[in-house]
């Protein structure tokens, strides 16, 4: 609400003060507004769902409180698998993604042969699924039976996820990298620094804050993957599911196996928004003060 406020001090000219008073009662109203809109929206759907005629099939099939207090400690134990595997497979694909990243950023035409390289190891495994290398590598190596190679179908299924997601994340560092101005590059040069030298202090660590949030995504996904390993016979947390819903014939296991990789994702889909609206409010501010 805007008030003028006029005073005449000894009969002299006339100013006018604007005063600009904060309407709280506003924002109060909206998210009062979305809270009952949500609340209605989820609640119609709820009571459709609930009154639907095969409600009592699927809450017995999917929903089955006895199954679920039986099963979900073993499901809980089998994630430990699955955390171990994203985990592991999470600490390989930062380090190797970054490496690939440097490698395709390396200038001239001495480097050209290794840019070329990496650029076929991205376009390779980004376009292979995730599934059928798990398969190959899993199945395909201990076939060959060569001596001093490993067998654990643990070891070859985060092998696969990790060469998936480091053509993925090398992308990401190669994105966060072209992003950094070249003037900044030569502000370290000037200073004596190398090159190597001006990558690591001075346009990584901004190239790194800037890709928090779309590596965070990545991360999501493959936390979410690691369910493919699976098929290799790894007891992780979905094929702990498989095989108490076969022992139950009932599908309440999968429901536990979901809630466990929602406990883990959407905290982490939270945090990258955070970061990504920390991010906004920072350039915004940069750039109003600028």
């Amino acid at each position: 609400m805007t008030q003028a406020l006029n005073d005449t001090p000894g009969g002299g000219n006339r100013r006018s003060r604007i005063l600009h008073v904060p309407n709280g009662g506003g924002a109060g109203r909206s998210t009062a507004i979305a809270a009952a809109s949500t609340v209605v929206f989820f609640g119609v759907i709820a009571v459709l769902v609930v009154r639907s005629p095969g409600w009592d099939e699927v809450k017995g099939r999917f929903f089955d409180r006895a199954i679920f207090g039986e099963t979900f400690p073993d499901l809980l134990a089998a994630f430990g698998t699955t955390l171990k595997l994203f985990l592991v497979a999470e600490v390989v694909v930062l380090v190797a993604g970054l490496v690939l990243a440097i490698v395709r950023s390396l200038p001239g035409p001495v480097f050209f042969p290794v840019r070329l390289l990496g650029a076929i190891y991205s376009d390779i495994f980004r376009s292979i699924p995730p599934l059928l290398l798990v398969l190959m590598l899993g199945f395909g190596v201990p076939a060959l039976q060569i001596g001093g190679v490993p067998r654990s179908p643990f070891f070859w299924g985060v092998t696969a996820l990790a060469l998936v997601y480091t053509s993925f994340v090398s992308e990401v560092y190669r994105a966060g990298i072209d992003s950094v101005h070249p003037s900044q590059d030569a502000a370290a040069r000037s200073l004596g620094l190398s090159r190597m030298q001006s990558l690591r202090h001075v346009v990584l660590p901004q190239a790194v804050r800037r890709i928090i949030p779309p590596l965070l995504n990545d991360f999501i996904g493959l936390q979410k993957d690691t369910s493919l390993v699976a098929a290799l016979g790894v007891v992780e947390v979905l094929r702990q599911a498989q095989i108490e819903t076969s022992a139950s014939f009932n599908y309440t296991p999968y429901i536990g196996a979901a809630i466990l990789f929602l406990a883990v994702t959407i905290p982490m889909t939270r945090l990258t928004d955070w970061l990504v609206a920390r991010d906004r409010r920072r350039r915004q501010s940069s750039g109003a003060v600028g």
